[in-house]
């Protein structure tokens, strides 16, 4: 039962995929889209989205991570694809479910669901360009305003030689307002081939969630965003439930851990206003699951200084940062993956 962690545009990036990844649980990663307009982009933009190209492709952790595209010249995206190939990425992920009004504006994204025969333009050339052994996958929602295409929208992806489909049980005009609509997720599983896996997303917050979501849904591939981001051991909660075990959440304690070493990891390569605002951002989703955190956002939300921060977070700069070996050996333990293989 393979869980997966949701690129979030401009905040999953490679410093919280890493802090999110050492947790256990999540299967595997995508980075944050990478637009693609009328141009193959130079190999630098990559490396700024998906720096883990430069360490095989994974976390710190060992996670795999795949590179995402954003757009709709299916020639241009095909050439991106290929370069991002050479430069180590093991899958394209396509994106087409981005409900941003500026990447919509300019035909990016959930736009696309009211074209279905251009998204099977796209994901054919793609597949086309990349080497027969890299995946291509692709993410989309409902519709644009509502599901009527839907299950035509899969088809095409299919069509153009997906290998996975991750459906946002939402239309872009749903946005992310409740609930999800994780019934359509069985329906598209039913109108596509066996051997094509769809993950459900959407409104999954708990392992209750993730429950309901299973029995509406059918399926057994997920994918965890915001939820995950607001409760970091969620993967590792439900990789625990699915194998039949009584989950484990973790303490404030723990999760204070995550926070403090995401914020010295900020401080080393951030602007200061950019850290402020990226601290502030996650303890908002963390304010939803821990009290505690709630009570810490309500003491830093004022403050802009980096150093008042530091002493709030009680975080010294002074320590070395930590290498990637390094970092594995002080992570909190992963699920086995044993466990992962009995509960698939």
């Amino acid at each position: 039962m393979p869980l997966a962690l949701a690129p979030m545009e401009g905040f999953v990036d490679d410093l919280l995929r890493d802090v999110l990844t050492r947790v256990g649980g999540i299967d595997w990663c995508v980075s944050e889209f990478i637009r693609v307009n009328d141009r193959r982009l130079p190999a630098s933009v990559f490396r700024r989205y998906a720096p883990e190209l430069a360490h095989g492709a994974r976390t710190p952790a060992g996670t795999p991570m795949r590179v995402q595209l954003l757009g709709s010249d299916p020639g241009c995206l095909a050439d991106n694809a290929a370069l991002a190939c050479t430069l180590g990425a093991p899958v394209i992920d396509l994106n087409f479910g981005c409900p941003a009004k500026t990447v919509n504006r300019s035909r990016g994204g959930a736009v696309l669901l009211k074209e279905p025969e251009l998204m099977g333009r796209i994901v054919g050339a793609v597949r086309a360009a990349v080497p027969a052994a890299i995946p291509v996958t692709a993410k989309m929602r409902l519709g644009y305003e509502n599901a009527d295409a839907a299950l035509d929208c899969a088809r095409a992806l299919v069509d153009g030689g997906v290998a996975q489909i991750v459906v946002h049980a939402r239309t872009k005009v749903d946005g992310y307002r409740p609930p999800a609509h994780w019934e359509w997720v069985a329906r598209v599983r039913e109108c596509v081939p066996a051997a094509i896996d769809v993950y459900a997303n959407g409104e999954i917050w708990s392992v209750e969630d993730w429950q309901r979501c299973r029995a509406a849904s059918g399926v057994e591939h997920f994918m965890l965003g915001r939820g995950l981001v607001a409760r970091p051991d969620l993967a590792r909660q439900i990789a625990e439930a699915r194998a039949g075990r009584a989950p484990q959440p973790m303490a404030w304690s723990e999760v204070l851990a995550l926070l403090q070493d995401f914020w010295r990891q900020l401080r080393r390569r951030a602007p200061p206003r950019f850290a402020a605002g990226r601290l502030k951002q996650w303890l908002v989703w963390l304010a939803r699951s821990y009290p505690a955190a709630d009570a810490l956002w309500q003491r830093v939300r004022a403050e802009a200084d980096c150093r008042a921060l530091d002493t709030l977070l009680g975080v010294s700069l002074d320590r070395p940062e930590r290498s990637a070996s390094t970092a594995q050996r002080h992570a909190l333990p992963p699920t086995p993956a044993s466990a992962l293989d009995a509960a698939a």
